[in-house]
């Protein structure tokens, strides 16, 4: 197939925003839109802006099955990461103030995590076994009298495994312990059920889900109630726990995205599983060629391989035909190698000669072979 622009295969980072989100955004800015602030309850316009937001609300709560009263409004997942791992600490520090998370996470988790400790409180990070796993048993072992908090991500950003979730959770909620879930990656790509799932703080993000950049949410459970302390003030916006004048067009995209998500979940999933499989079976059937992360236990389109014999940053820069990334958006500027490949166990020069491939609702059977046999060719020519 004929190249004009290289096939987008990082939707990890970020996805291109939907036709039908697009839409609902462009009725929700300009003059003869609904374009109001939702604050502003003294006249109609303010009434119908605040009607959009809570339509919003209620189709990213149906997703997840969450009381729509449950969601607040953040400006995306690294903003509810914060909110929720800084204003438990803050909330909950006369209680106790041992938090335990993973050497995988994000970085907006394992940057306020740092910020906390720089300010008194105790840290253990779990180390994951060779195939990027956290067990629970090692959250279960790891919990103290002065536990207050377990943050993990659902998905990971990186390697596409999965946590489970469910059994984590089980032992946090006996034990009497918040647990805060980063569910940016995962939302819309694993069914979550939160009327079920005893989690008490989820992050999402809309641009993962083919919404908007600059907008979404932290899920607060109301029953048993979720307390954590604002870490912004200034109106008392979001049942006081996110002050700020909401962006409607912004807060009506991640809705309509979530909403795209709900109806399309089955379909979605059965074209992406497809062809994240396509991938891996081309990919492992060229020689030096192993997938960093478990075979099984593992959602989404992420990808990621380990190439043996060549220099990372020249792979990279041979296949500009494809646009993948060496690690996550937010460290695509280092040179050093994937925190998380490394805590994987891979040794440097591997972890910076893998690549993370991730494909979403617009890859096709045809950019997948291109890319294989793209790969494969790039490959021989840099190892002879």
């Amino acid at each position: 197939m004929a190249v004009s622009k290289p096939i987008y295969l990082d939707y990890a980072a970020t996805t291109p925003v939907a036709p039908e989100v697009v839409a609902t955004m462009t009725g929700h800015l300009s003059l003869d839109g609904v374009f109001a602030n939702p604050a502003s309850k003294s006249h109609f316009p303010g009434w119908q802006a605040d009607e959009a937001v809570e339509m919003a609300r209620q189709q990213v709560a149906e997703l997840v099955g969450a009381d729509p009263r449950e969601i607040i409004w953040t400006s995306g997942a690294t903003e509810a990461d914060n909110l929720a791992i800084k204003g438990v600490a803050e909330f909950h520090q006369q209680r106790g103030k041992h938090i335990v998370t993973s050497a995988i996470e994000h970085k907006a988790v394992l940057d306020s995590c740092q910020y906390l400790a720089a300010r008194g409180f105790d840290i253990t990070y779990l180390q994951p076994d060779a195939k990027g796993l956290i067990r629970p048993e090692q959250v279960a072992n790891a919990l103290r009298e002065d536990s207050i908090l377990v943050s993990l991500m659902q998905l990971n950003n990186e390697l596409g495994t999965l946590t489970d979730i469910q059994g984590v959770a089980e032992i946090t909620r006996a034990r009497g312990v918040l647990l805060h879930v980063d569910a940016a990656q995962s939302a819309g790509k694993v069914a979550i059920d939160l009327q079920q799932l005893p989690v008490d703080l989820m992050s999402f993000s809309a641009h993962k889900i083919y919404g908007p950049k600059g907008i979404g949410a932290l899920y607060v459970r109301r029953q048993p109630e979720a307390r954590l302390a604002p870490q912004m003030h200034g109106g008392g916006h979001e049942r006081g726990l996110r002050s700020g004048t909401l962006p409607t067009h912004q807060i009506v995209g991640m809705g309509a995205a979530f909403a795209r998500a709900n109806r399309q979940f089955e379909q979605d999933q059965a074209h992406i599983n497809g062809l994240r499989q396509q991938l891996i079976d081309g990919m492992l059937a060229l020689p030096g060629v192993t997938l960093n992360g478990d075979s099984q236990q593992r959602a989404s389109g992420i990808v990621n391989l380990a190439f043996a014999g060549v220099e990372g940053e020249t792979l990279l820069l041979a296949l500009r035909d494809i646009a993948v990334a060496s690690g996550s958006a937010c460290n695509s500027a280092s040179l050093a190698p994937s925190y998380v490949l490394s805590a994987l166990g891979l040794d440097d020069q591997l972890a910076l000669a893998s690549l993370r491939f991730s494909l979403g609702l617009y890859t096709t059977q045809e950019e997948i072979e291109f890319t294989i046999d793209l790969v494969a060719d790039t490959l021989q020519r840099l190892r002879s």
